[in-house]
């Protein structure tokens, strides 16, 4: 759809409006999500509802006309939708992401012009990752060219950016003898820009986590935020991007829970040593849902206590409040990782053999969380989960923190 052309997008009000939304969503979507994964058929018209539900316009601040939702339930919304399709909880994760940098970075003409157009349903991507090394020459890169300023680079990894109507990207800028790094919007389709749908992972498949190009890309100056500041003071941008990250894993693993209850009520068979007729009779198979529900309930907990946290930081932002809220969020996204990647794991392991039919498509419960987890080391959160217990050391500020 021309997003010139793109409907009225009704203003999400409060948080249980966006949650009643996300529920409604959630239904349309989880119908069609096996289809989808399998045919690798990209959700243009899934994602056109799910913009004109308002709910990309939800953490815009009440100052620009937007419902300001909580921490705690920007993750709820993400969690609900990537319950019913893994990808399609992923894919604004990023855009989120860059209204957050705005919100503590841009100035207020910026603020004013960029969230008024998440409002009106003007979805953002992202080409952040650098495919190049550090070598000045070859890294994404604003230039001034003939008084004009000019962009250069490629990335990848550019989850939403097949979709977006805006591509936030870092870019490094040299000023003197220094560096720095800027976030830049480009418009999807500026002369220079090149989105390919190269995206090869095994899951996530239909995120447009494909790779990006920019030649020669010419930049209004009104287009360029400030970066650095963002992690150079205390700000919740990192804590914020970081548990999104962990209610898209807690999502998939309600989804690959709720299907494992499904199958052993109706489908399963018990074993052959056990004298019952069911496989829901099976204590040992008893025991496992169990411990899956217990896991994923702690993981839901910890969840909604990072909400709270980072919702403290915001509102009194300083270097206790900040590495408070990183640390609780890091401890929610261990959880919801190890519990999704378990719910996934057991659906086959209580379900058997039958389980693993391509018409159910359950395997793209563990393609799509083993996919999503691998996006920062967990064994890096332990360490400053760890170090914070023990010696009170800060973890660093950035977003994959």
């Amino acid at each position: 759809m021309d997003t010139a052309t793109r409907p009225a997008v009704p203003v999400i009000e409060t948080d249980a409006d966006a949650l009643r939304a996300a529920h409604a969503l959630a239904q349309d979507f989880a119908g069609e999500a096996a289809r989808r994964d399998a045919e690798r058929h990209l959700p243009w018209d899934e994602l056109e509802r799910f913009v004109a539900s308002g709910l990309w316009g939800i953490t815009v601040p009440r100052a620009f006309g937007g419902a300001d939702v909580s921490a705690g339930t920007l993750a709820e919304v993400i969690a609900t939708i990537s319950a019913a399709d893994g990808s399609l909880g992923q894919i604004p994760q990023n855009h989120f992401y860059a209204l957050e940098v705005l919100r503590f970075s841009g100035s207020e003409a910026q603020k004013a012009f960029f969230f008024r157009l998440a409002l009106e349903g003007r979805r953002f991507g992202n080409a952040l990752a650098e495919t190049g090394t550090r070598d000045f020459s070859r890294r994404t890169r604003l230039v001034e060219k003939d008084g004009r300023l000019r962009l250069h680079g490629a990335k990848f990894y550019c989850t939403g950016a097949l979709y977006a109507d805006w591509i936030p990207t870092h870019a490094l800028v040299r000023e003197g003898d220094q560096r720095d790094t800027r976030l830049v919007f480009v418009p999807r389709h500026a002369p220079g820009v090149s989105v390919s749908d190269d995206w090869d992972g095994f899951g996530q498949r239909i995120t447009g986590s494909g790779s990006v190009r920019f030649d020669d890309v010419a930049i209004e100056p009104e287009w360029i935020v400030p970066f650095s500041a963002v992690f150079n003071a205390p700000t919740t941008v990192g804590p914020l991007a970081q548990i999104m990250h962990a209610a898209i894993d807690l999502g998939i693993g309600r989804a690959a829970y709720a299907d494992t209850l499904r199958f052993v009520r109706t489908r399963a068979r018990p074993w052959i040593d056990v004298a019952i007729e069911r496989a829901s009779d099976d204590p040992l198979t008893l025991r496992e849902i169990g411990e899956t529900a217990v896991r994923l309930r702690a993981a839901e907990a910890l969840l909604a206590r990072a909400g709270r946290t980072v919702d403290a930081a915001r509102d009194a932002p300083d270097e206790a409040s900040v590495a408070a809220a990183s640390i609780a969020v890091a401890q929610a996204r261990i959880l919801c990782d190890r519990a999704g990647l378990r719910a996934a794991t057991k659906l086959f392991e209580l379900g058997g053999a039958s389980s693993t039919f391509a018409a159910d498509g359950f395997d793209r419960h563990w393609r799509n969380v083993r996919t999503h987890t691998t996006h920062d080391p967990l064994r890096w959160k332990y360490q400053i989960v760890g170090r914070y217990a023990l010696t009170g050391e800060r973890p660093p500020r950035h977003g994959a923190i």
